[in-house]
C-alpha cells in the first residue's frame, strides 16, 4: 500500500509539472533502500518538492544565441574563419600567368576586331530595278540553253578530247587578247596593255595562231579586259542589271560596252560569213562547256535566277574594282585571281546592232 501510494504521489507530482511547464521529475518506481522505516499506511503523504523552474524552449534558444561563444552555425553557412579565408584572394596560378603572357588576359577573340586581317573591299551591290523583265528573259535564255547549248556542250565535251578542247579555249582567248589591251590601256595600266600585246604576238606566232599557250610560260600574265569594265574605272560604278537574250547577265554599263568592243574583235573582221559563223558557233559550245561544271549548283538552288544575277554580279564588281587591290592582297582566294571570264564574248555572236544597216 506504501509504494503504491508514493508511485501515485509521483504521478500527480509528473503531471502537475507538466502542466506547469516545468520538466516532470524522474518516477524511481524502485522500493526504499531497507535502513529507512516504511511509513505507515496511515501516514498523509510527503508533500513534493517544488520542481525548479526551467526555461522554455524559445527563451533556451534566446539563450544560446545570445552568447556568442556557444552560438552554433546555421547549416550552409561558412565558419566565421572559414569566411574569412574565402574572401582572400588567392591570385592567379603560374599555368594562368603563363597563358595571359602568350594569348593575352584572357579576353574572347573577335575576329570582326583583328587588325591583322585585311580590310573587306567595298564593292556595290546589285541593282536590278528591271527584276519582272529579268525574270521574263531568263527563262527565255534557259528554255533555250536546255533545248540547244547545253546539248551541244555535253556533246562537244564527250567527243572531243580534253588537249584539243583546250587548244580551241587558247585559240579563242588569244583573240581577245587585243581588246584586253587596248581597254588596259584606256584604265592607265600601260604595263598590262603591254603584256597583253605580247601574249598576242607570241601565241600567233609561236603558239601556231594561239592553239598553245608559250606566253604563260614567258610569264606574261592572261587579263582579260573589256570596256564595260573601263566605263566602270572611269567612274559609272552602278548600273542597272539586265539579262540579254542569248548573251544572259549583263548590266546596262557591259552592254554598251559591248557595243565598243565590237570593232576591235579579230573574228568579226572576218567577212566571209561561211567562214565567220561556224567559228562563232563553236566559240559559243566552248563558253558553254566551260560552265558545265555549274550546272550542279544551280540544279539545286532555291532561286536559279537570283543565283545566277549575284554571282555574276560579284565576279563582275571584282574584275572592275578589286583586280586594284591585287598587288597588296595576298590573300585572295583562287577563284577570284582567276582572270578567265566564261561568259558570251562580244565577237561570238552573228550580228550585233551596227551590223543592221548592212555589211557582213
Amino acid at each position: 500500500m506504501a509504494a503504491a501510494g508514493r508511485n501515485e504521489a509521483a504521478i500527480r507530482a509528473c503531471v502537475k509539472a507538466v502542466e506547469d511547464g516545468a520538466p516532470a521529475a524522474p518516477v524511481d518506481p524502485a522500493p526504499p533502500p531497507a535502513s529507512e522505516p516504511a511509513p505507515d499506511a496511515f501516514d498523509p503523504l510527503p508533500a513534493p518538492e517544488p520542481a525548479e523552474p526551467q526555461p522554455s524552449a524559445p527563451d533556451a534558444t534566446r539563450a544560446k544565441t545570445a552568447d556568442p561563444a556557444h552560438a552554433e552555425p546555421t547549416p550552409g553557412e561558412p565558419d566565421a574563419a572559414d569566411a574569412g579565408a574565402a574572401t582572400e584572394p588567392t591570385g592567379p596560378t603560374d599555368a594562368e600567368r603563363d597563358f595571359n603572357a602568350l594569348y593575352g588576359s584572357g579576353q574572347d577573340y573577335d575576329p570582326v576586331a583583328d587588325p591583322s586581317l585585311p580590310s573587306p573591299a567595298n564593292v556595290p551591290g546589285t541593282y536590278d530595278p528591271w527584276e519582272r523583265y529579268n525574270r521574263s528573259m531568263h527563262r527565255f535564255n534557259n528554255a533555250i540553253d536546255r533545248g540547244v547549248a547545253r546539248p551541244l556542250a555535253r556533246g562537244y565535251v564527250k567527243v572531243v578530247p580534253r588537249p584539243v578542247r583546250l587548244g580551241v579555249s587558247n585559240f579563242f582567248n588569244n583573240l581577245g587578247q587585243p581588246v584586253s589591251a587596248v581597254n588596259a590601256l584606256l584604265q592607265g595600266k600601260p604595263k598590262q596593255a603591254a603584256q597583253s600585246l605580247g601574249r598576242f604576238a607570241l601565241n600567233s606566232t609561236l603558239g601556231i595562231a594561239g592553239v598553245f599557250d608559250p606566253a604563260s610560260d614567258a610569264q606574261l600574265p592572261n587579263r582579260s579586259e573589256d570596256f564595260g569594265q573601263t566605263l566602270g574605272v572611269w567612274g559609272w560604278k552602278r548600273s542597272r542589271y539586265v539579262e540579254l537574250p542569248l548573251f544572259g547577265p549583263r548590266t546596262v554599263r557591259d552592254s554598251f560596252g559591248l557595243v565598243a568592243d565590237a570593232p576591235l574583235s579579230p573574228l568579226r573582221q572576218v567577212d566571209a560569213d561561211k567562214i565567220r559563223i561556224p567559228v562563232q558557233g563553236l566559240q559559243l559550245v566552248d563558253v558553254r562547256a566551260q560552265l558545265l561544271s555549274t550546272d550542279s549548283l544551280r540544279e539545286g538552288a532555291e532561286d536559279d535566277y537570283t543565283l545566277v544575277r549575284d554571282a555574276w554580279t560579284q565576279r563582275r564588281d571584282y574584275q572592275i574594282f578589286g583586280d586594284r587591290m591585287r598587288a597588296d592582297d595576298d590573300q585572295l582566294p583562287e577563284y577570284l585571281r582567276d582572270d578567265s571570264n566564261p561568259q558570251v564574248p562580244v565577237d561570238a555572236m552573228p550580228v550585233l546592232p551596227q551590223d543592221l544597216g548592212g555589211g557582213g
